[in-house]
């Protein structure tokens, strides 16, 4: 079990992970390839709903210094610049998108025995600000997420959260949208030799009435092939099939079903990713 709290992200991650990480609905190939350099490239491309979109990233690895590059099929091009560790548990962040104004921001990330926090400004004349902590132990952690809009002097998001971790179990308190909304998630290993694993995540929104749940579940059929299973409150339901076919070289293939409406088509997505 790592020590510490983690970050406020962390907080209800492993339900999130669980619920809906790798599924896709579109058709995705990646080709990740590195020089004697040292310098990574990764080339992606998705097709989605008719349009293919792609985007070519570099990342260069100097000591404590990470650069990462990539330019997109709109012609965006993404910057960032990390730089790890200039103090014990120190992290710096800069990033920016061109040609787009005011994009550019920065961060400073700390992670502490008992805290971690993280903190960002955008590099405007009037930024928006934010700020996340979270304080505990790698068993029990509260912390909160707030962004403060200096142009217009308000709070633009005020989050808090609570997680409990024991064993093999983990759960999740959010307080969302300024009080609006309130989600619930749980994780349980169930066997962690076969990867096994359950979970669940409920949000409540006091203002619309509604109620939002979605039941999962994973299992490794072998050390290669893991299956995933998802079912939704609003009768959508969602499997995968994950299976690393040479050494991170991953294939995976998703479906949805709506089962409130049978007549309409299922959604399957396929995703590769190669890194020989």
């Amino acid at each position: 079990m790592a020590k510490g709290p983690g970050f406020y992200t962390d907080i209800g991650k492993k339900a999130r992970d669980l619920l809906y990480k790798d599924y896709v609905s579109d058709h995705k190939f990646s080709l990740t390839t590195s020089t004697n350099d040292g310098i990574v490239i990764t080339s992606t491309g998705i097709t989605r709903n008719g349009l293919f979109l792609g985007d070519v990233s570099t990342k260069l690895v100097n000591k404590n210094i990470t650069t990462d590059i990539k330019v997109d099929t709109s012609s965006n091009v993404l910057a960032t610049v990390t730089i790890d560790e200039p103090a014990p548990g120190l992290k710096a962040i800069l990033s920016c998108i061109l040609p787009i104004e005011k994009s550019g921001k920065a961060e400073l990330q700390y992670l502490h025995d008992y805290a971690g926090i993280s903190t960002s400004i955008g590099l405007t004349a009037s930024p928006t600000v934010n700020f996340s902590g979270v304080f505990g132990t790698n068993l029990v952690a509260l912390g909160t997420d707030v962004a403060f809009d200096t142009a217009s002097g308000k709070f633009t998001k005020v989050n808090a959260g609570l997680r409990f971790t024991y064993s093999d179990l983990v759960l999740g308190l959010t307080v969302n949208n300024k009080g609006d909304s309130v989600t619930g998630s749980y994780y349980h290993t169930v066997n962690p030799l076969t990867n096994t694993a359950v979970g669940a995540e409920m949000t409540h929104s006091y203002s619309s009435y509604q109620n939002t749940l979605a039941i999962g579940a994973s299992h490794s059929l072998d050390p290669l092939t893991l299956v995933k299973a998802r079912v939704e409150n609003d009768g959508k339901t969602s499997a995968l099939l994950q299976h690393e076919w040479r050494p991170k070289s991953v294939f995976t293939i998703s479906g949805e079903l709506d089962t409130r409406a049978v007549e309409k088509r299922a959604k399957v997505g396929l995703a590769v990713s190669l890194k020989p």
